[in-house]
């Protein structure tokens, strides 16, 4: 980009769209490449060049970690089987599909229609991420669209890399070679982002100074990335790993005071790199389209073509894996709404972007590699199409599917967690009362509380409304009382999810709900 202005324009830009969007409840994504598609094609706006650089090195990896942490184990061990189906067939298929079609319909040579459909084979986990964050889908589901489009980079980079030699050095395909470099890739990522989890996992175990904490925790993704970087492995997989392994163990590693000031913190990142990167992609369009030989003016039928063929292929794809998987009841009841939902999920956004943008200019010969603003054109415009159609339509297909989890559903299993929460403290406490150490005034304030929050509970399961319970201020006793009966509520809390008895998204909310209650009265 130009200047400072044009980054800080940008960023101003991108946060007052994103906030509207979050007030009008539409998909941030999906406004924000509409709102940077409609700046670019004002009159006077410079124009805007994406650098390779800033993409996959500044703004990828805190996003990418991002979207694995939130990832609960429980429901990507139960789908792991599917996810591998779709994070290597799948992308092998929707590559082959998307090379035929763009050879036959546009212009491009088949080495680089090659390139385009490696670049369009995955789904992308920033844009599955953001778009799923205000859809009620079943946990598993939801875990499973997620799943895919963080464990597929793997396959899709191999493509990219593989289909990238072939335009440059017009040599034939080593598909050898190619496996070799796909388990280099994979396994090495992973290796990688194993150690920098466990490395930084000892580290924050052993500390509980907030802002070191959260150094730690913004520099943990670039870590990953740039080490995996280093040894010639993907950085993108060790993101993936390394999230995924410290998010499952987030609430072991510190204290609620750390996590609610982390949650904050990173809560800020991400909406902004989000903010800005979805605008990005919009406001590179016109300027690439500028850039384009007279010949290609047809770009617009070819985008069309090529996004068709991915749903397409998509959804032939995954109509039989859910047949399969009915049978096998690894996701319960499925038919078409379950595969129609898993189709119009799979977004393209920042990763195919990033890819298309780190294909070299020019050919081993010194020549210009021919078609590559056509290939820029293409995926751009196809990230625009599934951002904005799939993008602005998700909701409703999920609400016609009938799969979304009713709101009174998500209330219910909270409510009734609370309650077990409270009974919990209850038996903790009468132990606590037994032992005639702690005055008879600390004890009843605390069992009124839980009393308070028990029936608060039993009121709201039998009337499907209510408030969320309150927390008490009180002495020094009372409340070092009160954050050891935190603490085995915390303990039941991870007991009900080990034992399927609550979903991970109403883990995440009670546990927030905890932390915040224990910060208050650690700052009392």
């Amino acid at each position: 980009m130009r200047s400072v202005g044009t980054v800080l324009a940008l960023v101003i830009l991108a946060t007052v769209v994103a906030t509207f969007a979050r007030r009008w409840r539409i998909p941030a994504p999906s406004l924000l490449v509409v709102a940077g598609l409609t700046v670019a094609l004002l009159p006077g706006t410079p124009q805007i060049e994406i650098s390779p650089e800033i993409i996959g090195l500044v703004v990828l990896p805190p996003l990418l970690y991002a979207s694995a942490e939130d990832m609960p184990w429980r429901e990507l061990r139960a789908v792991w089987k599917p996810v591998g189906i779709l994070a290597i067939g799948l992308v092998l298929a929707s590559a082959a599909a998307v090379a035929a079609v763009a050879a036959w319909v546009t212009p491009l040579s088949w080495q680089m229609a090659f390139v385009l459909g490696a670049i369009l084979a995955s789904t992308d986990p920033v844009a599955v991420t953001a778009l799923g964050r205000r859809l009620a889908l079943p946990p598993r589901v939801q875990v499973l669209v997620q799943a895919e489009s963080l464990f597929n980079d793997a396959t899709s980079l191999v493509l990219v890399r593989v289909a990238a030699g072939i335009a440059v050095a017009s040599a034939a395909a080593d598909w050898g070679a190619a496996g070799g470099q796909f388990l280099l890739l994979a396994g090495g990522g992973t290796v990688i982002g194993a150690a920098v989890a466990g490395v930084v996992a000892l580290i924050r175990r052993r500390t509980e100074e907030p802002v070191l904490e959260t150094v730690i925790a913004l520099v943990t993704p670039y870590a990953a990335y740039l080490l995996a970087e280093a040894a010639h492995t993907s950085g993108v997989t060790s993101c993936v790993v390394a999230g995924v392994v410290l998010g499952g163990r987030g609430d072991r590693l510190t204290n609620a005071r750390i996590r609610l000031q982390l949650h904050a913190v990173y809560g800020t990142v991400v909406f902004l790199l989000e903010s800005v990167v979805f605008s990005l992609i919009g406001l590179a369009l016109p300027a690439e389209v500028r850039a384009l030989a007279d010949g290609d003016r047809a770009w617009p039928l070819y985008a069309l073509a090529v996004a068709t063929t991915v749903v397409a292929v998509r959804l032939l794809w995954i109509a039989p894996l859910s047949a399969l998987v009915q049978r096998r009841g690894g996701l319960g009841r499925m038919n078409w709404r379950v595969p129609m939902v898993l189709t119009w999920a799979g977004t393209r956004g920042v990763m195919p972007l990033a890819a298309a943008l780190s294909i070299p200019e020019i050919t081993k010969s010194g020549a210009p590699l021919e078609d590559r603003p056509l290939v820029l054109v293409l995926t751009t415009s196809v990230v625009v199409v599934t951002l904005v159609v799939q993008g602005f339509t998700l909701a409703p297909v999920v609400r016609a599917s009938g799969i979304a989890l009713e709101p009174a559903h998500t209330e219910r299993e909270e409510v009734e967690a609370r309650s077990r929460l409270a009974h919990a403290g209850l038996a903790r406490l009468e132990e606590l009362a037994e032992l005639e150490a702690v005055p008879d005034v600390v004890v009843d304030r605390l069992r009124r509380g839980l009393t308070a929050r028990l029936d608060d509970a039993r009121d709201r399961l039998a009337e499907g409304n209510g408030t969320a319970a309150a927390t008490e201020s009180a002495d020094l006793v009372y409340r070092q009382l009160r954050r050891d009966l935190i603490a085995v509520e915390t303990a039941e809390l991870q007991r009900l999810y080990d034992d399927h008895r609550i979903s991970d998204t109403t883990r995440r909310r009670l546990q927030r709900s905890l932390d915040l209650e224990e910060a208050r009265l650690t700052d009392a």
